[in-house]
């Protein structure tokens, strides 16, 4: 078996093998038959040439604490029934995560079928995509504020929305910062059924994108794909337009984002969950990870950590972490430190997903004769959060 990167002579084979892995139903899609720009696929040959894996590095970047973290978030992972078992997956992660750090990405993301193999691999379990229904009856109803405009976005306002979503996202962590290749290339088109905007002044303060469904009876569904807010009192309105959908859509599904303007105005002790999808993190680079993104500026301080990571051999060793000012620095040193990490407890600690005795505790941390609490200096800044799907 030898991986390599896919040419366009590879991607039929690439389409079909997916098409199996996933039961794929739907009309092949125009992007699938050509090279993309802003990603890179992969794939695993066995000795015949037959295409027996395939696995996607999409050329995304991260919002971390305001600063924009170049990532390879891994999607398509799949490998022909007669090839499984047999390491393949193994050996695409290994040449994906070299590819990776090569063009200069920082960190990996991922939504697995399985965490195990992941796991295997250094990935590392960091939150859950929630959908959640809510009964559009339950929603704040608001008479309308005349200083607000409300109306129907278009192709032209798609500028001004991604510069609100970026408003929101840059100064969370996790979530994509939609730029790039990757996102240049794709035909400017309104997402969904609807754009819904929430103008004051002439400027932008809400929207909503979303798709209308089927009917106007008991099972009818408002599908909202993404509902974001700049002020509470935008968000009040924007709320407000979708709880006027009560009377044909008894049923608002979407994905909230915790703790935003939008959220906090939902009744989301209400809400029955619909779908959770897990996600999983781990460092490309680990040198690279903490330099690249922003930190909380009124955290300060220091830890030495050993870091074993069986993939990625470039991070494994023994590491100083400095934090101040509102940026962080990686330097090697010499010796075996008193903590002692593996890169899935990296993982777990970069996305704020555990403290260090959580980490500790689940065998993916060892500390030797002291405490590991100096560790938690890694997650400063909250946790990771992602509201896309890919």
């Amino acid at each position: 078996m030898h991986v390599r990167e896919l040419t366009a002579d590879d991607l039929d084979a690439a389409w079909e093998l997916g098409r199996f892995a996933f039961g794929n139903t739907s009309e092949r899609a125009a992007s699938t038959r050509v090279v993309v720009p802003g990603l890179t696929r992969y794939g695993a040959f066995d000795d015949a040439g037959r295409l027996v894996g395939k696995a996607v590095d999409l050329h995304h970047g991260q919002w971390w604490s305001g600063r924009a973290v170049p990532a390879a978030d891994v999607a398509g992972v799949a490998v022909a029934p007669e090839a499984r078992g047999r390491g393949v997956a193994r050996a695409m992660l290994t040449a994906l995560l070299r590819g990776a750090r090569e063009r200069g990405a920082a960190v990996s993301a991922l939504y697995p079928t399985v965490a195990a193999p992941y796991r295997a691999c250094g990935w590392e379990t960091a939150g859950v995509l929630r959908t959640v229904d809510l009964a559009t009856a339950v929603l704040p109803r608001h008479r309308p504020d005349p200083r607000f405009a409300v109306r129907a976005g278009t192709v032209a306002d798609l500028p001004a929305v991604a510069a609100l979503y970026e408003r929101v996202t840059r100064h969370r962590n996790g979530l994509l910062t939609r730029q790039g290749e990757l996102f240049d290339a794709a035909d400017p088109a309104l997402p969904g059924d609807g754009l819904t905007l929430v103008e004051v002044g002439g400027e932008l303060v809400a929207y909503a994108t979303w798709q209308r469904g089927r009917g106007y009876g008991a099972d009818s569904v408002l599908t909202v794909d993404e509902a974001l807010a700049v002020t509470a009192e935008a968000a009040r309105e924007l709320v407000g337009v979708l709880a006027s959908w009560a009377s044909v859509a008894p049923t608002l599904r979407l994905c909230p984002l915790d703790g935003d303007a939008v959220s906090t105005c939902l009744p989301l002790e209400s809400a029955r969950e619909h779908e959770r999808d897990l996600w999983m993190h781990r460092p490309v680079d680990v040198a690279r990870a903490v330099g690249a993104r922003g930190w909380p500026a009124h955290v300060r301080g220091f830890v030495d950590f050993s870091l074993t990571d069986p993939l990625a051999e470039w991070n494994t060793g023994t590491w100083r972490l400095a934090v101040a000012d509102g940026a962080a620095e990686l330097i090697r040193v010499d010796g075996e430190a008193d903590l002692r990490l593996d890169v899935r407890g990296f993982a777990l600690l970069y996305t704020g997903a555990a403290s260090a005795r959580s980490v500790a505790q689940s065998g993916l941390l060892r500390a030797v004769g002291v405490a590991p609490d100096a560790l938690d200096l890694l997650g400063a800044g909250g946790p990771a959060q992602v509201i896309d799907y890919f």
